[in-house]
């Protein structure tokens, strides 16, 4: 039996009210979800089937009015208003922590005759908080059916499922927001001037500002000479107060709370967690375990995950007929491979934790407290977000600067967000620091997790001093504020975390995996085959590592990586993890088992016991705080490059964030190694 015609939904609601867990849930999605504002910044797509329906689930930014303030709101009241005939209606969420907030959309969309279905998500939440809402009372007054959710519990879904199987959208001719008589004439006449059914859309045309090019030319058409009134932040605040003003007539016989209610665990905890002093002294501390399980939880899986990939690599070299496919498999592709997968759980390990704090609420307390300290750098309050987030990876979190409002505070957060350390510079940094610090501890915490957590908060550091002295060539018109609420601390799900963390891993070793398995393949030929030795060679084949015509390219750059304490084998590193950070691991694994033909020796061991010409190990400690800071400073990823283009859609800024990134490692690594060697 086929399908019918697909149809399309929009799944629309204020920020952080369960929207993105109702999509996942709903389409079977992994996308990420987040107690803060702004992990939506573009329109998501997910399809479901349900009763031989297969429908496409449009996940929109969330937003709190239609008048957009930012890049990601515009985003959302563009499709909104001019995709309406695309879309069979607008599935809108409201939490029933923040119905007043959330109203003030929903009679907005409703005003503008988009057929909608409603649900009320997390009322359990209410209800601990001694808050009781009459589902009944609320749907009579809004003139609409109201479904109950909770999505993370997938309560709810199926009735969400049938309501848009049946078209059960409601689309009203009743417009809860009445014109100032002052503008109603006006009004009236550019509603029918313009073709629009109601008198709402005309209202909005105004206070969205997109006819101002044209309202002295309508104006004198419709001979209205008032122009003074007809200012668009004047209006969306005029808007705004007498919605709110009906908002707080439905609630009042709606919401009933009970009197002196206990006080809860969440405002127990805020008392310490967002503490002036002791949140910061809370979070560093959590900081510290993260960093601490990072090594010591890792620590099997990846002897493991090493152990196996020695095994292979010395299983093909044993097995395979002797020749060039041989050494490309068991010396290069193996190793390369297996220098990145080892990583893994360390990665995984890292973004658990991260996810676990998402989900509980906590993260959105540690953007709370940052808040306090971004302000003197220039940045703006929601700069913490794509500054949290580039903990994961740089690339969503320059996507994420389209919540910040100011053009030149959102250009400022894009510039400094690189230097977050990211889940790809994770390899690197490990394999260094294991390399360089020793196994002892500080009052049973390991050295490896102190310095792994110094790398993150040099990053953060290093990011707020950059802010500091860009804010002074980026002149910024005027500020803006973080507004955002602190939701109720709830407990995490920790299976559906995993899944989500399994998800994000298998993307890293694929997605690494690939640019690996090329770059591999790329050194093992430049390794395999040299500059000819004899006149009547045209190229000679299964050279020696240092007659490659890889260690001629190598050498040749040495003179410029020396300063900074590096080989050729370190600058061929560097150069291939331009295309992304991690390559640079995978790179090393691959030249050290090129070098050595014991396939059974850890790559890490091999390292640790190579000697430059002159005796000196070419991992010393000076080198490899050398390159942790190259790492740490360095713009080594050529897709959040891309990234950052799309966003700032200019070359200059661009290739001064390249610029500027690049020439401070290289400067910071020179001076550190010439003052530690």
């Amino acid at each position: 039996m086929q399908a019918n015609k697909k149809k399309q939904i929009l799944l629309v609601g204020n920020p952080n009210v369960g929207k993105s867990t109702v999509f996942n849930t709903l389409c079977n999605k992994k996308q990420k979800t987040g107690n803060y504002a702004g992990v939506t910044v573009a329109s998501h797509s997910g399809n479901y089937v349900y009763k031989n329906e297969e429908v496409e689930v449009i996940d929109l930014p969330g937003s709190y009015s239609v008048y957009p303030s930012s890049e990601d709101e515009a985003i959302f009241s563009k499709y909104l208003v001019d995709e309406q005939e695309n879309y069979a209606g607008v599935v809108y969420i409201l939490e029933a922590l923040s119905l007043k907030r959330g109203l003030l959309l929903f009679q907005q969309i409703q005003d503008l005759g988009i057929p909608v279905i409603l649900i009320v998500n997390q009322i359990d939440q209410a209800e601990r908080r001694g808050i009781t809402i009459d589902i009944q009372k609320f749907s009579e007054a809004l003139g609409i059916k109201i479904i109950q959710t909770n999505a993370k519990e997938h309560i709810g879904i199926d009735e969400v499922r049938e309501s848009i199987f049946n078209n059960e959208f409601v689309k009203t001719d009743k417009i809860s927001f009445e014109t100032p008589n002052e503008h109603r004439d006006f009004i009236q006449k550019l509603a029918s001037h313009k073709g629009f059914t109601n008198e709402y859309r005309a209202w909005m045309s105004l206070s969205l500002g997109t006819d101002l090019g044209r309202i002295e030319s309508v104006m004198e058409q419709l001979h209205n000479p008032e122009t003074k009134s007809l200012v668009p932040k004047r209006l969306q605040v005029q808007e705004t107060v007498r919605r709110y003003q009906n908002v707080d007539k439905i609630l009042e016989n709606v919401i009933s709370k009970q009197p002196q209610f206990k006080e809860l665990l969440t405002e127990k905890l805020d008392k310490v967690l967002v503490h002036k002093f002791w949140g910061y002294v809370v979070f560093l501390g959590i900081l510290l375990v993260i960093f601490q399980s990072v090594f010591f939880l890792a620590e099997y899986p990846m002897n493991w995950i090493e152990s196996f990939f020695s095994w292979l690599s010395a299983f093909t070299a044993e097995h395979l007929p002797e020749g060039p496919i041989n050494s490309l498999i068991s010396n290069g592709i193996v190793p390369g491979v297996g220098g990145i997968v080892v990583f893994a759980p360390q990665i995984g390990i890292l973004l658990y934790f991260l996810y676990l704090l998402e989900d509980s609420g906590y993260m959105a307390r540690v953007v709370f407290l940052m808040d306090r300290i971004l302000r003197p750098f220039g940045l703006n309050g929601k700069s913490i977000v794509p500054l949290v987030s580039g903990t994961a990876c740089a690339i969503p979190a320059v996507i994420s600067t389209r919540n910040i409002e100011n053009v030149k505070e959102r250009l400022l957060t894009i510039l400094v967000t690189p230097f977050m350390t990211c889940s790809a510079r994770l390899p690197v940094y490990s394999i260094i620091i294991g390399l360089i610090i020793s196994e002892g501890t500080f009052l049973g915490i390991k050295y490896k997790a102190l310095v792994l957590m110094g790398m993150y908060l040099l990053g953060f550091l290093v990011a707020l001093f950059s802010a500091s002295i860009l804010q002074k060539f980026i002149k910024n018109k005027g500020k803006t504020y973080l507004v955002m609420d602190l939701p109720a601390y709830k407990k995490p799900l920790f299976g559906y975390d995993l899944k989500m963390v399994l998800g994000k891993v298998w993307d890293f070793i694929t997605g690494a995996g690939k640019i690996i398995f090329i770059v591999s393949i790329i050194i093992w030929v430049l390794s395999y085959f040299g500059p000819r030795q004899k006149p009547d060679e045209v190229v000679a084949s299964n050279v020696e590592l240092d007659h490659s015509y890889l260690a001629k390219m190598g050498k040749g750059i040495e003179p410029v990586i020396a300063p900074l304490g590096y080989d050729w084998k370190m600058g061929v590193g560097i150069l291939t993890s331009f295309v992304a950070r991690e390559v640079f691991v995978g790179t090393m694994s691959t030249l050290y088992s090129l070098e050595d033909d014991a396939p059974e020796v850890k790559v890490i061991d091999k390292m640790r016991r190579d000697v430059k010409p002159n005796g000196e190990k070419v991992f010393s400690f000076a080198t490899g705080i050398s390159v942790l800071l190259f790492y740490a400073f360095a713009m080594q990823c050529a897709s959040t490059l891309a990234v950052v283009y799309r966003e700032t859609k200019s070359w200059k800024w661009t290739g001064f964030q390249l610029a500027m990134m690049t020439g401070l490692a290289y400067f910071v690594s020179m001076i550190v190694y010439q003052i530690l060697k």
